[in-house]
């Protein structure tokens, strides 16, 4: 889900940030963008097995997919691998309380060093993780290994920055969140190729390509708080980067007890997209 913070930070095991913080944004997105989530899983599901038995979320993050994908099938087993323990206590946490914790399995493991032993599996989701890896190609490797033959691989990828500010905030300059994106860009945020041929290079059969609309409007309620913990967590790279002008304005968004704060603002958009590939293995 992803979805997903500045820096090379997200779920192939978390490998660079493993902090509440990330944990608390995960969440949200989990939260705020529920209906896409229900619109991919059903899209996944029209080309996985019925049978679908065994599924592998890898870099589950907190859960958010697993939770996802064992309502979407409910006969399977999720095997739900993070690196990161923050990450396996909350995967831990929500499966309980949806009372699924006898069918989402935690497995803790860095994916970069070494595969866990793991059953052969129908479905392998790889939602904003697969970019993570530090050798991207050894890793679809690894998930051609472990799928079963005729198994299905589904790689989900953030194509841009969230958006959740108007032009003219009525504070500052206008166009923030424009010079705010050119930073991160800058950093090589989420950077990620298009997967198609690393897949067939793995052996995979590619079988369906789509691209999934996040915008809401009117943005949902929880929207200022789901900002909130977005831009606070890029914050330490603009930090450098925006002027003192800029950098004010930024944190006058992110004061809770500030009137122009994103927690009081009714002018919140939510927008982005996300592209998703289904590969099969022969």
């Amino acid at each position: 889900m992803t979805e997903h913070a500045a820096g090379r930070h997200d779920h192939a095991g978390h490998q660079h940030d493993h902090g509440e913080d990330l944990a608390g944004l995960l969440d949200l997105d989990a939260a705020i963008l529920k209906d896409y989530l229900m619109t991919l899983t059903g899209w996944v599901a029209e080309y996985a097995a019925q049978n679908t038995g065994t599924i592998i979320d890898v870099g589950a993050g907190t859960g958010t997919g697993s939770l996802a994908l064992a309502r979407r099938f409910p006969a399977a087993t999720l095997h739900a691998v993070d690196q990161s323990p923050v990450m396996i206590e909350r995967i831990v946490a929500r499966a309980g309380a949806h009372h699924l914790g006898s069918r989402i399995l935690p497995v803790q493991a860095n994916l970069d060093e070494a595969w866990p032993p793991l059953p052969a599996a129908d479905l392998v989701w790889a939602a904003s993780s697969l970019h993570e890896f530090a050798d991207p190609d050894r890793a679809l490797r690894s998930i051609h290994e472990v799928l079963a033959p005729g198994g299905l691989l589904a790689v989900v990828e953030m194509d841009a920055l969230p958006r959740y500010l108007p032009e003219d905030l009525g504070i500052g300059r206008p166009g923030l969140e424009d010079r705010c994106h050119e930073v991160i860009a800058a950093q090589g945020w989420n950077h990620h190729p298009d997967w198609m041929e690393p897949l067939r290079s793995a052996g995979f059969d590619v079988v369906a390509q789509r691209q999934f609309d996040t915008a809401q409007d009117p943005a949902p309620e929880g929207t200022g708080d789901y900002a909130a913990a977005y831009l606070s967590r890029i914050r330490t790279f603009l930090k450098y980067h925006l002027d003192t002008g800029d950098l004010a304005t930024l944190d006058r968004l992110l004061d809770p007890q500030d009137e122009a704060g994103l927690r009081y603002r009714t002018d919140l958009k939510l927008s982005g997209t996300r592209t998703a590939w289904l590969a099969r293995k022969a």
